[in-house]
């Protein structure tokens, strides 16, 4: 498929691997609306091999939040060897639109971030969840990874289309943060 643009793709889940006999898989999600995404007849993109295939979903089952899946023409547990830690991605227009003040992971990630005075402190290389609020993973200059919350009281202005946000961390934050 040499008309699909991988990077222009956003990534919504990873295989983890096989489940059973009959080619199934097990994927790890990267997304916030499995419910929606992981369903029968849905189509991904995936490159198991350096080329990039669609795949269709036949069938799907939800196990400890996460799906199992049969994907078309996947019908064996070789088949399905073959697809570990294979990313599945769509296009940017089969996003769900969100909310104000609700953004993508892949709209933060490359974001310019600077304090609210001015002081660069790197740009967003990926974004964490857990307990709490996400976590904004940025790369300083020096070249070593600065986490911060990504909540309203600190990441103040977020705009992904000017690749920007502003924070007003509290005092100590960055320095305690850097890894």
């Amino acid at each position: 498929m040499s008309d699909v643009d991988w990077d222009a793709l956003v990534l919504v889940g990873r295989i983890a691997r096989p489940h059973g006999r009959h080619g199934e898989v097990i994927v790890d999600l990267e997304t916030d609306f499995p419910d929606i995404r992981f369903r029968a007849g849905a189509e991904f993109y995936m490159r198991p091999s350096g080329s990039i295939e669609r795949a269709t979903i036949t069938t799907v089952r939800f196990h400890r939040g996460r799906p199992i899946i049969g994907l078309d023409g996947i019908n064996a547990i070789n088949d399905a060897e073959r697809l570990a830690q294979t990313e599945l991605r769509v296009p940017t227009e089969a996003l769900a639109s969100l909310n104000e003040g609700v953004y993508y992971r892949h709209d933060l990630v490359g974001c310019q971030v600077t304090t609210i005075g001015g002081t660069t402190v790197g740009v967003v290389r990926r974004v964490e969840a857990g307990p709490g609020p996400s976590r904004l993973v940025v790369r300083s200059a020096e070249g070593d990874d600065i986490e911060v919350p990504f909540a309203a009281d600190i990441c103040v202005r977020v705009d992904p289309p000017a690749r920007s946000i502003v924070i007003d961390p509290p005092e100590g934050l960055l320095d305690l943060n850097r890894k």
